[in-house]
């Protein structure tokens, strides 16, 4: 038998250590993959800003504000109910919807940061907007002939072969970005509908891979067919949920 002393302190430990050490080794490991930059900050006047992009968030989304949903053909009445009543809103008249390389500046991948939806469940966004609103967003890939939502629980864009698709709204404005009033207009509050989807509803699967299309002269992007088997699953819930919804509609 050796008389050489064992050469890992590891082999010293007890289980009970072990597991100790394995946890705190997690934690670190998870903390070093935590976000990298400046945290974000919240101005006091319903805004947030993010300093490493330059953003500044409105820090209520849509469902907050008004508590419905919008189409994508009647999105921009809340956009101009925004800009409109840019006193309330940090004094800027220059909010619009993200595009998609926007919204995702938002979407934590580390999980490390998390706010409460509506429904009280978590998704990966910053704490530091207001608590309770939806996990979507309408961006500006969508168009009158692509519908294409974000859904910021798993940071997807998704394709919708329907335009009878509900979504919240995160706005976003860039210092430097001209006004979004139009002249000689006044947007009034939308009206209120009485009875709104308990969720934006989905469909079961993004529509299938076409050609990217032009609106306006600007390239549209080639929608993402790769997506695991995990976001695929929660897209199909989310759809079953939004046909018993349409169904329920019409009677």
């Amino acid at each position: 038998m050796s008389d050489t002393p064992p050469s890992s302190e590891a082999t010293a430990l007890s289980p009970a250590e072990k597991a100790k050490l394995a946890a705190a080794k997690k934690a670190e490991a998870a903390k070093k993959a935590g976000p990298v930059g400046e945290p974000l900050v919240d101005n006091g006047d319903g805004t947030i800003t993010d300093p490493n992009t330059g953003y500044m968030w409105k820090k209520t989304d849509a469902w907050l504000d008004m508590r419905k949903f919008y189409t994508w053909f009647d999105h921009s009445q809340y956009v101009d109910w925004v800009n409109e009543n840019k006193d309330k809103f940090g004094g800027y008249d220059n909010w619009r919807i993200p595009n998609k390389k926007e919204a995702l500046s938002l979407f934590d991948k580390t999980g490390v940061k998390s706010l409460v939806d509506k429904n009280g469940t978590t998704y990966p966004i910053d704490s530091i907007f207001a608590p309770f609103g939806a996990s979507n967003t309408w961006i500006t890939e969508c168009s009158d002939e692509k519908i294409i939502r974000m859904d910021l629980k798993i940071g997807v864009d998704t394709d919708y072969p329907t335009t009878d698709v509900w979504s919240s709204m995160r706005l976003i404005r860039i210092e430097g970005e001209a006004s979004s009033v139009k002249p000689g207009t006044k947007a009034s509050a939308p009206k209120e509908e009485s009875a709104q989807p308990a969720e934006a509803p989905t469909e079961a699967a993004p529509a299938a891979k076409a050609a990217p299309k032009t609106s306006g002269g600007a390239p549209k992007p080639v929608p993402r067919t790769d997506f695991s088997s995990e976001e695929r699953s929660a897209m199909l819930k989310r759809a079953k949920a939004h046909a018993a919804e349409v169904r329920a509609r019409k009677g």
